[in-house]
């Protein structure tokens, strides 16, 4: 496939796009700032930044002149005259205008920076002025190693060791500055990281992202793997994020600093360097480009075979019932064959990347003695100051070849932007989607549903035709039919979770209906958070909730786990039959008016699901059951039976005759 010049620049800029969407909002909000004037703060970031420093460079410089003059005269002469030099002519003005710019812009931007957004360029602020500390330490060092170089060959012994004293200083000074940067620089990746994943969990469990998203089916979404998403790809994205931002803006810091160094020693080795570092960043950049797809598939690999490992941890009873291990055995080694095959390719391609970047690396050793032995041997330059054009030059080179050395990781981080943008998206989308309640109205006493058709998702052919029944207050009615003819997607309208295409649903208000699946569901937490799920637990004492596990046959469960608040794997240790009492005892306690039961008493014995039916009678709730079993219909007043093909039936239950069904 040929890439031309536009789609690449179309390829780059929707990149751009996907990394203001996921990183802006955490600096400012993205309905109240564009992405100029994000780049524009950042910017006026590393203005203020320069201002205070060179503000504080100029006071300690006065201190040591008034404090030191010999010392500060000898070796910081070239200090102290540049700052006489920028603050005597037209640099202190352009530098003393970008300040105030920079810090015009903040102020200008102050009310975007409410809700501790303000904190967060603080933080930010100050690695950037670390990174600026260690840089000018680091431009100083190129000039004591000159120094140092040429009392080496001068044989200058007290001038040696002076200026060796200086350069440990040096390192005295950096190394707390150093270790502080790493440590605001990880602290603000955990604050970050902390921040998104709650605003992706938060727009998750919205408007049922998580249901219509249906992550499990593959045939349906391009979300995969959302837990991986929120997880492993935010701490990534966050990580990278930082390491990357402030890698450029030390790579700036040190072009900088050394630049104006290694042209005043140098200008054909600087020029040679311009025209080396565009061609081979040029080079690697576009080999680079392969890396992303197979990185953005390593990524998805990784994960599916990592969820076909938790599959077998979440049904290990069944598939062991079943001796399902060679199916399943099967099924785990063609996922991680997949991570095999794609990380072979990933491995081809980092080695000719590899290859490349250190043929590089090797050419950027050469270049320094092949362009200095000339004018050294010339006599118009001494060994220090090869020394130090080599010195400078390496610092140049390491921050124009910044992306070329960073080439694989580039690659991962631009992988993971869109697979995290991607779910971002996707769930803002479904969070902030607008709910049609044309058709549904939840400000009622019953169920009642009025000439609806009902289409399941991404069907065209409906299950249900021109439906309408009502179940009222102390009214009970059983849903029957032959399996697939529609039983439990009726449920789910009447649950809300799917919506008629023609025809309308009242319903009650949320906490008046409950559904209460086969399967129960059983969530992270104690025996006490089981029972009272999905209500606050403080609600109700000790006493009531061994009362509810009595009323519904789980004593023994008491006498197993007294302690209410211990904390168990409750599916792999109740039976289905101890998960369906516990989801009447949740019933129970939650005291809804509406329940619908989706065979709901499947796994337990008649006597016990009579006297579950019957405490529901005594509490005159409205039941939908659906079920197979005969002895339901003395617990319910209506039968609607389903044809399978869009068809029903509503009779009384004493009509109604299984055998003929």
């Amino acid at each position: 496939m040929t890439i031309t010049p536009s789609a690449s620049a179309s390829g780059l800029a929707g990149q751009m796009r996907k990394l203001r969407n996921l990183a802006q909002p955490f600096f400012l909000p993205l309905d109240q700032a564009s992405g100029w004037q994000f780049s524009g703060l950042l910017l006026s970031l590393l203005f203020c930044v320069g201002g205070l420093v060179l503000v504080a460079l100029t006071g300690l410089t006065g201190l040591a002149e008034r404090l030191l003059p010999e010392l500060t005269e000898k070796y910081f002469s070239g200090v102290s005259s540049t700052i006489d030099l920028i603050w005597s002519g037209w640099w202190g003005v352009v530098f003393t205008a970008l300040f105030l710019i920079g810090v015009s812009s903040f102020l200008l931007m102050r009310q975007q920076l409410r809700n501790r957004r303000w904190l967060h360029w603080l933080m930010l602020g100050v690695i950037v002025l670390m990174l600026l500390a260690v840089n000018g330490i680091n431009a100083g060092i190129g000039f004591i190693a000159r120094d140092l170089t040429n009392a080496l060959v001068a044989k200058q012994e007290d001038g040696f060791y002076r200026i060796l004293t200086i350069y440990a200083a040096c390192f005295v000074v950096a190394l707390p500055i150093r270790v502080s940067q790493i440590f605001f620089t990880l602290k603000l990746g955990i604050i970050w990281r902390d921040w998104l994943s709650r605003s992706l969990i938060g727009d998750y469990m919205s408007n049922k992202a998580y249901y219509v998203l249906n992550p499990n089916d593959e045939q349906i979404t391009d979300v995969d793997n959302p837990d991986q998403r929120i997880t492993d790809d935010t701490r990534s994205f966050t990580t990278q994020s930082l390491q990357f931002t402030l890698g450029v803006f030390d790579a700036l810091l040190t072009f900088s600093l050394n630049i104006l160094i290694l042209w005043s020693i140098s200008t054909t080795l600087t020029l040679s360097l311009f025209g080396y570092a565009a061609f081979a960043t040029a080079v690697l950049v576009i080999s680079g480009r392969k890396l992303v797809r197979i990185n953005f598939d390593q990524l998805r690999y990784e994960a599916d075979f990592r969820y076909g490992l938790v599959h077998i941890r979440n049904n290990a009873e069944s598939i062991a019932f079943y001796s399902g291990e060679e199916q399943e055995s099967a099924e785990t080694k063609r996922r991680l064959g997949e991570v095999v095959r794609n990380f072979n390719l990933l491995i081809v391609w980092r080695v000719i990347i590899d290859v490349m970047r250190r043929s590089i690396g090797y050419a950027g050793n050469f270049f320094p003695y092949l362009v200095m032995a000339v004018p050294y041997f010339a006599g118009e330059i001494d060994y220090g100051g090869f020394i130090q054009a080599s010195f400078a030059f390496s610092m140049v080179e390491g921050s124009l070849f910044f992306i070329v050395n960073q080439i694989e990781e580039l690659a991962q981080f631009t992988a993971g932007i869109s697979r995290l943008e991607g779910f971002q998206s996707k769930v803002e989308q479904v969070s902030r989607e607008k709910v049609d309640v044309s058709n549904v109205n939840t400000a009622v006493n019953s169920i009642v549903i009025r000439h609806a058709d009902l289409t399941p998702p991404g069907s065209e052919l409906p299950i249900l035709r021109d439906l309408s029944l009502s179940v009222g207050e102390s009214d009970r009615l059983l849903v029957v039919g032959p399996s697939g003819c529609g039983k439990t997607s009726l449920l789910r309208m009447i649950s809300g979770l799917w919506s008629p295409s023609h025809g309308e649903v009242e319903r009650p208000a949320t906490g008046e209906l409950l559904f209460i699946p086969q399967k129960p569901y059983m969530l992270l937490g104690s025996l006490r958070e089981q029972l009272c799920y999905p209500t606050d637990e403080s609600r109700y004492s000790d006493e009531q909730l061994r009362h509810v596990l009595e009323e519904v046959n789980l004593g023994t469960l008491l006498n197993r786990y007294p302690d209410l608040d211990v904390k168990q794997d409750w599916p792999r240790i109740l039976s289905l039959g101890e998960q369906q009492r516990l989801a009447f005892g949740r019933l129970l306690l939650n005291a809804p008016r509406f329940v619908v039961l989706d065979e709901a008493t499947s796994a337990l014995d008649v006597a016990t699901e009579d006297r579950l039916y019957k405490l529901l009678h005594e509490r005159e709730l409205s039941v939908v059951s659906i079920g197979h079993r005969p002895t339901l219909k003395n617990f319910h007043d209506s039968v609607l039976a389903l044809d399978g093909q869009g068809g029903w039936q509503l009779l009384p239950a004493t009509s109604y005759d299984f055998d003929r069904s």
